[in-house]
């Protein structure tokens, strides 16, 4: 962390920013410069890499290091890139296409090892730069240009993918919600290892109103739950209403009917390395459940590049070859 005070601004490249009026994307960036600013981190110490697709753009619009990669690699790259310079603050992003279609196998991997990246997983349920086909992440029968008659595939959950790569780090949030937004990925960042924020995001061309139930104010107050670590589970406009288990399953109550107070709701644990309840908040769907928001899991656990780093430091101190002298003498050779 840099002992210098950031703005937003400084975060912010020259590039006028090309995306759709009304586009969800403007949100997660304008969260992303002002998440960086807090952090402090130097935009010089700050790598952002990205794939293909309308969010994969933001590359450009950084004031920071940036790869604008191929189709669905940009996980690939930056592991590489955290590798190879594990001092670097290295941030992903990306859509649910670019991602979880042909970029999947290197998602899981990268969360599977655990790299010290942040994935930020822009979802807005429907491939936006190739024109408004169904994506991983599209409701079943949605109709689309790829699906006329509605998608008969069963959608991704991010969390599932995530939680089953054995992934430490979860949240999710909503493009609306600047705040929250900031929140999260500032947690994100922080996160030692791979963090994935799922930012449920409105593509107004294609998709527009896909995340419609709960995104104005009133309908998050009563439609979603913010999950903070150590703090009851409680949502509503007035906080009037809580988690709690019944048998294995999660279940709505109201406080003050039969008998139920706070002490009774459930109390999040978001760094428990168990996975099965971060799974089951993560997994809550309307309109009979709120649906998930902030911080869901954020386990603490090693590293890939920091044990990458020890196992190299080891080789070498074991190694008899120190220079590259001590290299061309250890070969076998011959005079002709």
């Amino acid at each position: 962390m840099s002992s210098q005070t950031y703005t937003a601004q400084d975060f912010k490249s020259d590039q006028y920013v090309r995306w759709c009026p009304g586009c969800g994307d403007f949100a997660i960036l304008n969260s992303i410069y002002k998440a960086m600013a807090e952090l402090g981190v130097d935009p010089s110490q700050t790598a952002v890499i990205s794939g293909i697709g309308c969010s994969s753009r933001l590359t450009y619009y950084m004031n920071t290091y940036g790869f604008h990669t191929i189709h669905g690699r940009a996980a690939a790259v930056a592991t590489g890139v955290k590798s190879a310079n594990p001092d670097l603050t290295v941030w992903q992003f990306t859509g649910d296409g670019d991602c979880l279609a042909i970029g999947g196998n290197h998602f899981i991997h990268a969360v599977r090892r655990n790299i010290d990246i942040n994935i930020v997983l822009h979802n807005n349920e429907i491939y936006g730069l190739t024109k408004g086909q169904y994506s991983p992440t599209s409701k079943k029968g949605l109709i689309t240009k790829s699906s006329p008659f509605g998608t008969i595939e069963r959608p991704f959950r991010p969390a599932e993918l995530t939680f089953g790569a054995r992934g430490t780090f979860f949240a999710r949030t909503i493009d609306v919600d600047t705040k929250g937004s900031t929140d999260v990925m500032v947690a994100a960042a922080k996160h030692k290892g791979t963090s994935v924020v799922e930012v449920l995001q409105n593509c107004v061309i294609f998709n527009d109103g896909a995340h419609k139930e709960i995104s104005s104010k009133e309908a998050r107050a009563e439609k979603t739950i913010t999950l903070e670590h150590g703090k009851p589970m409680l949502f509503g406009a007035d906080n009037e209403k809580g988690l709690m288990l019944d048998g294995f399953n999660l279940k709505v109550v109201t406080l003050g009917e039969n008998g139920i107070t706070e002490k009774d709701i459930l109390v999040h644990d978001a760094t428990t390395e168990d996975n099965t309840l971060h799974l089951k908040l993560a997994n809550m769907t309307g309109p009979d459940m709120p649906v998930a928001m902030g911080v869901i899991r954020n386990f603490a656990t090693s590293t890939y590049n920091d044990e990458l780093v020890q196992q190299i430091e080891e080789v070498q101190a074991k190694s008899k070859i120190k220079t590259f002298d001590d290299l061309l003498k250890s070969l076998d050779s011959w005079e002709i």
